[in-house]
Parts: structure tokens; C-alpha cells; sequence
């Protein structure tokens, strides 16, 4: 299943999932213009080291930012940003540009936190917007529980659109990566060497952090209509 958009009308226009979505893309777009050395010093500056963070974390935290716009490929690129452009504009809506704008950075950065947590000695680049839209769905799915979204679903041969409750997306992309971050725990406890991967333990970390955070920024504030 592959979302397409939700049935949420909204008030404001979002321009700062937008404007997320466009840096995002630019950021992108300078990456695959690099080649070898200079795209590994690229990542080297700008993706979070988790060994560079706990060794000079007052050097080093801008890369808790910076590292939440760069992408390992197209296909991380493009599924984040359809998630962010489904979900991201009734946060934003709720919440107000300036708000969301500091839900979402500040979503991001926890996140990134939580994946340095569980390997802080890495030397492996953290990268890409999955935590800072970890914490978008957290938000979404205690704002919006009972929210459909038009999906799209291959069926053999056959693609169709089908209108799925958002919770599940959502929680299918939670228990997935749960599932995952507990096996990777497992994993790390047995071997000596380090293991790279997808940051699961980010997108739990944003997941709940977009929850909790949610909410003291206004998300349940009372002029809803």
C-alpha cells in the first residue's frame, strides 16, 4: 500500500511542509552531483556521526539538523517526502507555520539522539528526515484517530485505491520498525563489529516524541472548527 493523500480539509496553506519538502529535494538534488571522496566529506560534515557527536557534541550538534536533509537514495527521499506531504499539512494546520516548524526540527533532533543512544561509539552516518516525520505521524495519529487516507494498492496485476484508516498505515510503520529496533539491540549485543542499517530506533524516538510534544505546542487547541 503506498499513500496518496487524506481526507482532512485543512485552513491554511502549509508552507512550511512546503518549504521542508523543496529544501529537502534541493539538498538531494547537490548530493547526487557529488561523487567518492567529496560525497563522503559531505556526509562527514553534515550527516550525525554518532562517535564525532560523543566526542565533540559542542562541534557536532548542528549535524542534529543538518542530517535531517540528506537522503541515501531516491527512493529514501521520495517515500519520505509523500509522508510528509500527507501528514504534514494538518499538523502544520494545528499547530501554526512557526510551531510546526519547531515540532518538526525539534522531533527530528530527539530522534536523532535516541539512534546515537543506542550506538554512541559509530562511526557510520545518521541521515535522512525519517524521525522528524516519525514525530508528524505521532502527532497525526492522536489528532486524527479515526482519519482515512486514499491509498494506493497493487493487487497482483491489478492497482487499485482503497481508503484505509490512517492508524493503520501508520501503526503497520510502528510495529515494523519496533520489531526491527529490538532485533537490532540484539544484534549489536552480539557481534564486536559495528552494523549499519536503517535508524529504527530514530523513527520509534521521533514516534513518540511527535506524541508528546504535540500537544504542549497546541495541537488540541480549541478553535477547531
Amino acid at each position: 500500500m503506498f499513500p496518496l493523500y487524506d481526507e482532512n480539509p485543512t485552513r491554511i496553506t502549509p508552507y512550511f511542509t512546503y518549504g521542508l519538502i523543496g529544501m529537502n529535494i534541493l539538498v538531494f538534488l547537490h548530493e547526487v552531483t557529488l561523487r567518492g571522496a567529496r560525497l563522503e566529506e559531505f556526509f562527514q560534515l553534515y550527516a550525525l556521526v554518532p562517535r564525532e557527536l560523543t566526542t565533540n557534541f559542542a562541534g557536532e550538534w548542528t549535524t542534529l539538523i543538518t542530517s535531517q536533509f540528506l537522503h541515501g537514495g531516491w527512493w529514501h527521499l521520495i517515500s519520505n517526502m509523500v509522508f510528509l506531504w500527507i501528514f504534514g499539512n494538518n499538523i502544520e494546520d494545528r499547530l501554526g507555520h512557526l510551531k510546526y516548524l519547531i515540532f518538526y526540527l525539534t522531533c527530528g533532533a530527539l530522534a536523532a539522539l535516541c539512534q546515537w543512544f543506542i550506538g554512541m561509539n559509530s562511526a557510520i552516518p545518521s541521515l535522512g528526515a525519517s524521525g522528524a516525520i516519525a514525530g508528524v505521524l505521532g502527532a497525526y495519529i492522536i489528532r486524527f484517530p479515526h482519519a482515512r487516507v486514499m491509498t494506493l494498492a497493487f493487487l497482483g496485476f491489478f492497482v487499485t485505491t482503497i481508503r484505509v484508516p490512517a492508524m493503520i498505515l501508520i501503526g503497520l510503520f510502528i510495529i515494523q520498525n519496533l520489531i526491527s529496533g529490538v532485533a537490532s539491540l540484539q544484534t549489536a549485543a552480539n557481534m564486536s563489529v559495528e552494523t549499519g542499517g536503517v535508524a529504527y530506533w530514530a523513527h520509534i524516538g521521533g514516534f513518540v516524541f511527535g506524541i508528546i510534544l504535540g500537544p504542549m505546542l497546541g495541537l488540541f487547541r480549541r478553535d477547531d472548527y
